[in-house]
């Protein structure tokens, strides 16, 4: 099993959720976005260490991300620390209003 961060995103709307990835890092700017569709009423669970366009996410490396779509949805984040015989599993619920949009013009 291998150590990982996911996030698990929940389209209850009865639209296409059209959801965009920033990664931001301690030590470079930002990278994104990483586009993402979800379908309406569906859920889709999406890897970090899956993203590769616009560009990887370098395992070892700290990193935030901020996550956000056009229409309404909820995301769980959760991470997997399988680097010992007792797992570690972490999740957490993301608040909607806390970060502005992002301007998904820039690259």
């Amino acid at each position: 099993m291998l150590s990982h961060e996911a996030a698990c995103i929940l389209n209850v709307s009865d639209q296409e959720a059209h959801v965009e990835f920033w990664i931001f890092y301690s030590d470079r700017e930002p990278v994104g976005p990483y586009k993402i569709l979800v379908g309406p009423r569906r859920t889709r669970h999406v890897r970090f260490n899956d993203l590769n366009d616009p560009a990887p996410i370098p395992l070892g490396t700290d990193f935030a991300s901020v996550i956000v779509s056009d229409v309404a949805i909820v995301v769980q984040h959760s991470r997997l620390d399988s680097r010992q015989a007792e797992n570690a599993l972490m999740t957490t619920m993301a608040f909607p209003d806390s970060v502005p949009m992002m301007n998904s013009s820039r690259t």
